[in-house]
């Protein structure tokens, strides 16, 4: 069985903690590679926590936080497990970005394209909007990275990293919580693993933010779009799953949507190899119910 070990890391960053983000952050990916996985995902902006806004104008903490996103690359180094971290990059321009690390070096980055200006977000104040859809072979698996509002969008990077040949999408969010979202969000996500035929690793943070609550809730969805393993909401977590990823191809081979859709160039980033050798299995990940409306808004005001 082709297969990707992923660890979606539930954190509780705080904003301007740069410091304490990268320890946490390091814990997140020294308990990963404990459990022999290939890939970590952390949650958006895990460097300065969400949402910086104001701290972003101000240019010795956008080089601060590139100082910890250095210090976090060069403790991968000698690990086999890959992170994808989110940070604030200057590329000149200020982005919402992910970085692709492994042993020592950053392989790639992404940024984000879609920015929500509405309601509680103004990232358009703070953050140009990226291009590209870059996809990146780990562990000898096509993998896409996304960050938040992009999967919300059934043509955004999604879509052109599964044409590109993705066969998994991991999703960085800072998505705060409000009565019915979590619902709302599963049924998106379910719909756009199906649609497009991949994986979807969505991995969310927890905490309170000035007036923000997030909720965590992080899951996965196999290409059918089905819910294979979820995280508990309001609380960290290291939510780690095999994925079939040989089963990707056969749920592509009944579904004709994406062939009617022109290819990608069909270019993966190579990143990291296959893990050389069997590694223990692991039990069945977590698949955690969903919390009522009611005791969801309790937690969120514990939380809070």
């Amino acid at each position: 069985m082709r297969s990707l070990r992923v660890a979606l890391a539930q954190i509780n960053p705080t904003v301007g903690d740069l410091d304490g983000n990268v320890d946490r952050i390091l814990a997140a990916i020294r308990d990963a590679e404990a459990a022999a996985c290939d890939l970590v995902a952390l949650p958006e902006l895990a460097v300065t926590g969400y949402p910086p806004e104001d701290l972003l104008l101000r240019r010795p903490f956008v080089s601060e936080n590139l100082a910890a996103l250095e210090r976090i690359q060069d403790a991968t180094r000698g690990l086999h497990v890959t992170a994808v971290v989110g940070f604030v990059d200057l590329a000149p321009d200020a982005h919402n970005a992910a970085a692709v690390l492994h042993d020592g070096r950053r392989a790639g980055v992404y940024h984000k394209q879609y920015l929500p200006n509405y309601g509680v977000f103004d990232e358009s104040r703070y953050f140009r909007p990226g291009a590209e859809s870059p996809v990146f072979r780990i562990a000898g698996v096509p993998v896409g990275v996304s960050i938040c509002e992009d999967i919300w969008y059934s043509s955004g990077p999604v879509q052109a990293q599964a044409l590109a040949g993705a066969e998994v999408v991991v999703n960085l969010n800072g998505s705060p919580f409000h009565a019915g979202k979590i619902d709302e969000r599963e049924r998106m996500l379910a719909t756009r693993a199906a649609d497009n035929a991949v994986i979807v690793c969505y991995c969310n943070m927890v905490g309170g933010q000035d007036a923000l609550i997030f909720d965590g809730g992080s899951a996965i969805f196999d290409a059918r779009g089905e819910r294979t393993a979820a995280g508990p909401m309001f609380e960290e977590t290291l939510l780690i799953s095999d994925l079939d990823v040989g089963a990707v191809g056969q749920v592509r081979l009944h579904d004709p949507r994406l062939r009617r859709l022109p290819p990608e160039p069909p270019h993966a980033v190579p990143v990291s190899a296959a893990r050389d050798g069997s590694r223990p299995p692991l039990d069945p990940p977590a698949n955690e119910p969903h919390l009522d409306d009611v005791a969801a808004i309790y937690r969120a005001l514990v939380l809070g």
